[in-house]
């Protein structure tokens, strides 16, 4: 079984921008493709795992969610020559949490902080979820790093911030916090042996 290093989407490798209805609005963190060819070059398995509720809500097709992340890969490949080996989102939201659109509209266990993702991830990849680590800027991340036997880093970019200054509205609390993903990273790679 192989360790892993997880990681959220928005606000950790790209620039938190809300929905992004348009592709080019898409942008890198700067220093964040530098941190994930780190991870590559270590062969540690780098896996996006992202709550994605665009479709669910009814503002785009998954089709443009598949496209982001076409872009997001990209722009990591041309900028450090780094690369996710798998990606897993949740295009799903429950009525209740706002979905309108029926085909997408649900309660799953995919959805953060639930670990579905984690499992699938594991399941399909043969990882060590225990001795895994998980990167994400929200609370939801962080738990379910834990709910799933992961180490939960919290970065201060995106809503991370937030999330620290009070509105942690959670009884776990990251393992460590880092101010971005490349702090991250350091920390990772010196726990990693």
């Amino acid at each position: 079984m192989k360790r892993a290093v997880f990681l959220d989407r928005d606000g950790v490798l790209n620039i938190e921008a809300g929905y992004i209805h348009k592709l080019e609005d898409l942008h890198l963190i700067p220093g964040i493709a530098e941190a994930v060819r780190r991870l590559n070059d270590r062969q540690i398995f780098c896996c996006l795992v992202s709550n994605q509720s665009g479709p669910a809500r009814g503002y785009y097709p998954v089709a443009h969610v598949e496209n982001l992340h076409k872009r997001l890969c990209l722009l990591l490949e041309n900028e450090a020559g780094a690369r996710l080996d798998a990606l897993y989102y949740c295009p799903y939201l429950s009525a209740a949490e706002g979905g309108t659109n029926p085909e997408f509209t649900r309660y799953t266990t995919w959805r953060k902080p639930n670990t579905g993702m984690l499992v699938a991830a594991a399941w399909e990849h043969d990882l060590d979820l225990a001795n895994s680590f998980m990167v994400g800027d929200k609370a939801t991340d962080v738990d379910m790093a834990h709910n799933a036997g992961c180490t939960g880093i919290l970065v201060q970019t995106g809503y991370g911030e937030s999330v620290l200054s009070g509105e942690y509205q959670h009884h776990t609390k990251p393992d460590f916090i880092a101010a971005n993903l490349a702090a991250g990273v350091e920390w990772i790679l010196q726990h990693f042996d």
